[in-house]
């Protein structure tokens, strides 16, 4: 087995960290996220999870309530059979966003990407470049980095607190898999995808990670007391799903709450 050298990672990432930040792109993204710092202070948002139950989520109502929604990676293979728009795009895994390029490069949406996201997408005013750090904490404020935390939701969360969100709820976030195996092993998709909305999300020998359920609902909690502490709500309203360490609302109750 090949050992790990902990001073050249050490060196590796103090190196990617002063790369990011004399790169013209990072100044550009800390201007944008300071400027939508607290910018929506007292509403509600909603984060758009990619389980098979998104399919179940009144889209009608929330555009109706005029709630602020963050979409999450592939978020745009419903664009395919819906009228729904989300308000802005957050995808950091470097396959997803490899993948989803032409999108990420088309779209007029607000796109936060992980700075991975360089290597395939271009720059212009509509996206955002993250950092993302490899020690646990939550960041209320974005503007220098923040966590991955096991799952793109977890950055939702973090960028709707930076953003003054004071009641977040999640739909769509089943959280469990038909794909079984090691955490965050990279994996090849076979000809359709049964744990996600559309069938081909990750398919046809696409690349993927696994998720590593546990490590997300310890970071989701991290978030919900955070999220506590400072006077603000996390709830879990997707239709059913495993999910279970976020307080449970209805749709109906979150938009009416």
């Amino acid at each position: 087995m090949k050992t790990v050298n902990p001073y050249r990672v050490a060196k590796q990432l103090v190196c990617g960290r002063i790369c990011w930040d004399v790169d013209w792109r990072s100044w550009s993204s800390r201007r944008t996220l300071a400027r939508l710092r607290g910018v929506h202070s007292g509403r509600k948002a909603v984060i758009l999870c990619n389980g098979p139950s998104l399919l179940r989520t009144d889209f009608q109502a929330i555009n109706k309530a005029g709630l602020f929604t963050f979409g999450l990676n592939k978020i745009n293979l419903l664009f395919e059979t819906s009228a729904f728009r989300p308000s802005c795009v957050v995808a950091v895994n470097d396959h997803v966003i490899e993948q989803n390029r032409d999108f990420f490069n088309e779209t007029l949406l607000p796109l936060f990407l992980d700075s991975v996201a360089r290597k395939w997408v271009k720059k212009r005013d509509n996206v955002v470049f993250l950092h993302s750090v490899h020690y646990p904490s939550f960041a209320e404020d974005c503007r220098v980095s923040l966590f991955q935390g096991s799952t793109v939701t977890y950055v939702a969360m973090q960028l709707a607190f930076h953003m003054g969100f004071r009641a977040v709820a999640l739909v769509g976030c089943d959280h469990n898999f038909a794909q079984k195996g090691r955490p965050n092993e990279a994996v090849v998709a076979g000809h359709n995808d049964p744990s996600h909305f559309h069938p081909k999300y990750f398919a046809d020998g696409a690349t993927w990670n696994l998720p590593d359920l546990r490590s997300s609902e310890f970071y989701y909690l991290m978030a919900k007391d955070r999220y506590e502490e400072n006077g603000r709500r996390l709830y879990n309203c997707t239709a059913g799903g495993d999910l279970e360490v976020l307080p449970r609302l209805t749709l109906e109750q979150f938009l009416t709450e």
